[in-house]
C-alpha cells in the first residue's frame, strides 16, 4: 500500500511538473509568438550545437581556389547578430604567377543600396590586391549590397583578393554564394598575342589602382577598359586614362559596342528599368565616364556618359590628345560590366594650308597654298567632335585678278547618327558655299543638307572674284564628325583680263582704245576655260578691238609666238587654216556686216607677224577644239599665243585710205585734225600708218620733200617707212639721217607690188614714227605718182603707138616711163630723177633724143638743147605752156572788155535819149 501512494506521489509530482512546463511554454508563445516560431524554424534546419570555431562557420579564413564558398550558416548563436566574414584565396601549386582570380556569384543579397551612395544593413566588399603589389583599391574598395538574380562575374587585375562580406542583422534573408577560379589569359581583356603588346592596357601610374598612361596609340595597341573588365567593376573608384597618338584626331571607339555603367541598379526591370546611354550630369549622378578634349580635366568636356546598351558612336578628339575619367559611386548593386574603348586616330587627315582661327575657323590663302609647292589645297568635312550651335568656316582667298574652284572628289551626305541634342525638322546640319569673302545670303552659290540634298561630286564650284566663303552650321552637334562627309579640293586661277571683260561669255574682251591704247595680248591665263567648256563645243575666245571711227584710228597686231598642241589624230601640217578644225587664230574685220579675213594661224611660226586694220574695228579669235581641250591646255603653263598690239594714227594723221589714183599728195600733220577724238592721253610718240593702194600695172613713185623731224636730228625722234604688204622690213626708210635721198627714192615697179597679169597690186603701207612732245616740230609732205608703162616691140624696142592718152608725156632718161597730160607742169616733179635711170632703159642717142623730141613737139618746143635732161617740171617746158595759157586769158579778157564797154556805150546813149524825150514834154 505504501508502495502504492508512493507511486502515486511520484506520478502526480511528474504531472506537476509536465503542467508548469506547459505554463512556461504558453506564456513564452502569448509573450513573442513569431519569435519562437522563427526559433523552431531554424533549428528545424540546423542542428543545435555549439559552434566556436570560425572554420565551422565558413568565415574569416584562407580558402583554396576552385572552392565554392558560400554565406555562413544561419545558426542560434548567429541569428539577428552583427556578422563580419572574410575570404582570401592562397594559390595552388603549378599555377603561373600572372593570373588573375575570376569570382562567380551565383546568388547574392546583401543588404539593401540606399540612394546609391551607401549601403544599410550589410555590405559585400571585393579588395583587389594588397599592400605587396602595385595595383590595388584596399584603401577604398567600396560596397556591393543589393540582391543580384543572375550569376554576376567579377575577374581580379592582381593574384591577391580578398572578399569581406558584414551584415548588421544575419538572417536568411541576408546571403551569398560564389565560386573561384584562377585565369591566366583573359581574351577579352588583353585580346590575341598580349606578349606583343605588354602596353597595350597602359602604363599604370605607381601608387593607384586605375590610373593609366597610354603612349603612341594605334590600331588594337592600346584598350581602355574599366576596372576588372569584363567582369563587374569595383566601387568607390576614381581612374584617370591619359591617351595620346601619333597623329591628330584621336578617336576613342567601342570594341564590342557593349557599354554598361550604372545602367542597372537591381535587376528588377519593373522597380529598377534599364537606363539608356545618356550624356550629362543630370542623367548620370553616379556612376559616370567622363571624356575630355585634352591632356587632362581642364581640358573641355566632350560628354559625360552613363546607361547601357550599344554605344553608336565614336568619340574622336580635335589633336592627339585626349584624357578620360571614370568614376563609381561608393557603393552599388553587383552589376554593370563596364566598358572597353580602343584607341587610334581618324585615318586621312590632311592639315588645310592656311591660318587657323578659333576650333575649326580657317583663311585658305593662295600665298600660303605657294609655300606648300602644292598645285591644290584640301580641307575635310569636320571629323571631330563638335558642341551644338557649331559653325566652321572657311575663307578661301586669292591675290588680285585671282578667281576660286572648289570641288569634291568625294562626298556623301548620311544621316545624324551620333548627334549630342537632337534636333527636330531639315537641314540640321549644312554646308553652305557663298561667292564672296563673308557669308552673304544673295549670293549662294550651293547649299547641302542632311535630309534632302544630293552630293554633287567632281562638280566645280567658280568664283567670280577672288574669294569664296564655306560655312558649315550643326544645330545639332556631333561626338564623331559631320553628317556631311567631304574632301573639297580648291585651287586658283589667274584671271587676268587684257582688255575689258565681256559679260556672260567664256574668256572674250573689249580693248577700247581710250582706255588702252596699246599692250600685250595673249591666250587666257585662266586654263580653267579648257574645263568648263563641254567637249562637244569648242572654246571660242574673242578679243575686239574698237575705236571712235571719227579718229581715223587703224589696229596693228603684231603675233609674237603660236604654239598650239599637235592633235593626237592630225600630226600634218596645217595648210589650209581657215578650212580645217584644228586649233587657231583667226584675225578679221567686219565690212559690210561681212567677215573679210586677215589672217589665220594654225603653226608655229618663225617670227613676228604683223595684220594691220584698214578700219578703227579689228577681231582676233582663238578657237580650241573641245574635244582636247582640257587633256591639252588645263593647268598648261605655257601660252598658245603671244601677241601685242597697239591702236595707231591718231587724228593728227588724218585719212587712212589713199589712192587708187594717178597721183596724189600726204600732208603731215592733217589741218583738220582739230576737235576730233583722241585715244586716251596724249602720247609722247605719234605713230601713223596710212594704206595707199595702186592701179594695177602701174609703177608707184614716191617723193618727200619740206619733211622736218622734230628739234633733234636722230632716226629715233623721227622716221617714215614705207612697206609692202605682206614684207616684214620696210622697202626704204626716211629719218635725218639720210633726208637727202627723200628726194632720189627708187621707183616701186609694178612687178614689185605684184601686180602681172592685171592682178591687184598689193598696197604700200607707209608708217611714220616721231616725237609728239613737241607738236609742230614734225612735218613733211609726201608725193606719189602712178607710172605708165610704154609697150615695147619683141626687139626690147618701142613701139609705135607710144604717145597715146593717157600717156602723153615720156619721162626723160626712163624712155618705158610716161605721165598723163595733167600731171605735166603742176608743180609736182612727178617724172623720176633721170640720173637714177638703169642702164637698160637707156637706148641709143638718136633714139632717146627722137623719144623726148617727139613727145616735147606735142607741147609746142621744137629744136631744144638737152632734151634728154628735162623733167614734166622744167622751166622750159612749163614756160611755153604758162604762155600759152596767158595767151588764151589774154583774149578772152580782151573780148570781155570788147563786150563789157560795148554795152556800157548802149545804156548810156539809151539814158540820153530817154532824158531828153522827157525834157521835150515838160516844155510842151
Amino acid at each position: 500500500m505504501a508502495q502504492i501512494i508512493f507511486n502515486c506521489f511520484g506520478l502526480h509530482k511528474l504531472w506537476i511538473k509536465i503542467l508548469f512546463i506547459t505554463l512556461i511554454f504558453a506564456l513564452v508563445q502569448t509573450s513573442t509568438p513569431s519569435s519562437i516560431q522563427q526559433r523552431q524554424s531554424i533549428e528545424k534546419r540546423a542542428p543545435l550545437v555549439p559552434t566556436t570555431d570560425s572554420s565551422d562557420d565558413h568565415c574569416n579564413k584562407t580558402v583554396d581556389i576552385y572552392v565554392d564558398i558560400q554565406s555562413p550558416p544561419l545558426t542560434r548563436y548567429n541569428y539577428n547578430r552583427p556578422m563580419t566574414c572574410w575570404y582570401r584565396f592562397k594559390s595552388i601549386r603549378g599555377i603561373p604567377k600572372e593570373w588573375v582570380l575570376r569570382l562567380t556569384f551565383k546568388k547574392f543579397k546583401v543588404g539593401t543600396l540606399v540612394n546609391s551612395t551607401h549601403c544599410d544593413g550589410g555590405y559585400l566588399q571585393i579588395v583587389d590586391g594588397n599592400s605587396k603589389t602595385d595595383v590595388s583599391n584596399r584603401r577604398e574598395p567600396g560596397m556591393f549590397c543589393g540582391e543580384a538574380e543572375q550569376p554576376q562575374t567579377f575577374i581580379s587585375e592582381t593574384s591577391y583578393v580578398k572578399v569581406v562580406f558584414h551584415t548588421d542583422n544575419f538572417t536568411d534573408q541576408t546571403y551569398f554564394a560564389f565560386d573561384s577560379r584562377a585565369e591566366t589569359e583573359v581574351y577579352l581583356r588583353y585580346g590575341q598575342h598580349p606578349e606583343l603588346y605588354p602596353n597595350r592596357r597602359g602604363e599604370v601610374v605607381q601608387g593607384s589602382y586605375c590610373e593609366r598612361e597610354f603612349r603612341d596609340c594605334r590600331l588594337q595597341t592600346c584598350y581602355v577598359q574599366s576596372p576588372a573588365f569584363p567582369g563587374i567593376y569595383p566601387r568607390a573608384l576614381k581612374c584617370r586614362y591619359r591617351l595620346q597618338t601619333r597623329q591628330p584626331f584621336i578617336k576613342l571607339y567601342l570594341q564590342n559596342e557593349q557599354f554598361a555603367v550604372d545602367g542597372q541598379r537591381c535587376e528588377n526591370l519593373i522597380s529598377c528599368p534599364m537606363k539608356e546611354i545618356a550624356s550629362g550630369p543630370e542623367h548620370c549622378p553616379f556612376d559616370w565616364l567622363a571624356v575630355h578634349d585634352g591632356r587632362d580635366e581642364n581640358s573641355p568636356l566632350i560628354g559625360q556618359f552613363c546607361g547601357m546598351g550599344k554605344f553608336p558612336f565614336s568619340i574622336i578628339g580635335t589633336s592627339q590628345h585626349m584624357y578620360v575619367e571614370f568614376v563609381s559611386s561608393p557603393a552599388g548593386p553587383l552589376l554593370n560590366t563596364g566598358f572597353h574603348f580602343n584607341v587610334g586616330n581618324w585615318p586621312g587627315h590632311v592639315e588645310p594650308a592656311g591660318m587657323k582661327k578659333g576650333a575649326c575657323n580657317w583663311i585658305l590663302s593662295s600665298n600660303a597654298l605657294k609655300q606648300t609647292s602644292a598645285s591644290e589645297g584640301i580641307f575635310l568635312s569636320v571629323s571631330h567632335w563638335y558642341p551644338p550651335n557649331t559653325t566652321c568656316n572657311y575663307h578661301i582667298q586669292g591675290v588680285e585678278n585671282e578667281i576660286v574652284r572648289l570641288y569634291f572628289p568625294s562626298f556623301r551626305i548620311n544621316r545624324i547618327e551620333a548627334p549630342i541634342v537632337r534636333v527636330d525638322g531639315d537641314c540640321a546640319e549644312s554646308l553652305t558655299i557663298y561667292d564672296a569673302d563673308y557669308p552673304d545670303p544673295s549670293r549662294v552659290i550651293k547649299t547641302f543638307c542632311d535630309t534632302f540634298s544630293k552630293p554633287m561630286e567632281k562638280v566645280d564650284f567658280v568664283s567670280t572674284g577672288r574669294s569664296m566663303f564655306v560655312r558649315f552650321m550643326s544645330r545639332t552637334g556631333s561626338y564623331s564628325g559631320s553628317s556631311l562627309y567631304y574632301w573639297g579640293h580648291y585651287d586658283f586661277f589667274n584671271n587676268t583680263k587684257f582688255g575689258a571683260a565681256v559679260e556672260n561669255t567664256l574668256c572674250d574682251e573689249v580693248f577700247y582704245a581710250w582706255e588702252h591704247p596699246k599692250g600685250i595680248l595673249r591666250s587666257p591665263l585662266n586654263t580653267l576655260i579648257y574645263k568648263r567648256i563641254a567637249s562637244s563645243s569648242d572654246v571660242r575666245c574673242q578679243y575686239k578691238f574698237v575705236n571712235d571711227k571719227r579718229a581715223f584710228s587703224r589696229v596693228v597686231i603684231e603675233m609674237v609666238s603660236v604654239a598650239f598642241k599637235d592633235s593626237p589624230y592630225n600630226v600634218s601640217p596645217c595648210t589650209r587654216c581657215h578650212e580645217e578644225r584644228v586649233d587657231k587664230i583667226i584675225i578679221w574685220e567686219e565690212k559690210n556686216k561681212t567677215q573679210q579675213r586677215l589672217a589665220c594661224f594654225c603653226d608655229n611660226i618663225p617670227r613676228p607677224v604683223r595684220v594691220i586694220s584698214s578700219d578703227s574695228q579689228m577681231n582676233l579669235e582663238m578657237m580650241v577644239l573641245g574635244q582636247y581641250a582640257t587633256q591639252h591646255y588645263f593647268k598648261y603653263p605655257n601660252t598658245l599665243f603671244t601677241a601685242n598690239y597697239e591702236f595707231l594714227h591718231p587724228p593728227i594723221c588724218g585719212d587712212i585710205n589713199l589712192g587708187p589714183k594717178s597721183d596724189g599728195e600726204l600732208i603731215f600733220p592733217h589741218t583738220n585734225a582739230f576737235g576730233l577724238p583722241l585715244n586716251g592721253k596724249p602720247q609722247k610718240i605719234v605713230k601713223c600708218i596710212w594704206e595707199l593702194k595702186v592701179s594695177s600695172q602701174r609703177d608707184l613713185f614716191i617723193s618727200i620733200d619740206k619733211a622736218k623731224f622734230g628739234i633733234y636730228g636722230s632716226c629715233e625722234v623721227g622716221k617714215i617707212e614705207v612697206y609692202i604688204a605682206g614684207r616684214l622690213e620696210p622697202r626704204f626708210i626716211i629719218c635725218p639721217e639720210n633726208a637727202t635721198q627723200a628726194k632720189e627714192l627708187p621707183i616701186l615697179s609694178a612687178a614689185e607690188l605684184g601686180a602681172i597679169d592685171n592682178e591687184e597690186a598689193l598696197p604700200v603701207f607707209i608708217q611714220y614714227t616721231g616725237d609728239n612732245r613737241f607738236p609742230g616740230k614734225s612735218a613733211f609732205r609726201l608725193v606719189w605718182t602712178e607710172l605708165f608703162h610704154l609697150p615695147r616691140n619683141p626687139d626690147g624696142t618701142l613701139a609705135a603707138q607710144m604717145l597715146k592718152s593717157p600717156c602723153d608725156f615720156v619721162c626723160p632718161g626712163y624712155p618705158s616711163i610716161c605721165l598723163p597730160r595733167e600731171l605735166v607742169c603742176n608743180n609736182i616733179i612727178n617724172c623720176p630723177n633721170n640720173t637714177k635711170a638703169n642702164t637698160h632703159e637707156l637706148h641709143s642717142m638718136e633714139s632717146l633724143i627722137m623719144t623726148v623730141e617727139e613727145t616735147l613737139q606735142t607741147y609746142g618746143i621744137f629744136n631744144l638743147k638737152n632734151a634728154h635732161l628735162l623733167h614734166d617740171e622744167s622751166p622750159e617746158l612749163c614756160r611755153h605752156a604758162h604762155a600759152d595759157s596767158e595767151y588764151d586769158e589774154y583774149e578772152n579778157v580782151k573780148w570781155a572788155l570788147i563786150v563789157a564797154g560795148s554795152c556800157f556805150v548802149i545804156v548810156m546813149f539809151i539814158a540820153v535819149l530817154c532824158k531828153m524825150c522827157k525834157r521835150r514834154v515838160k516844155n510842151q
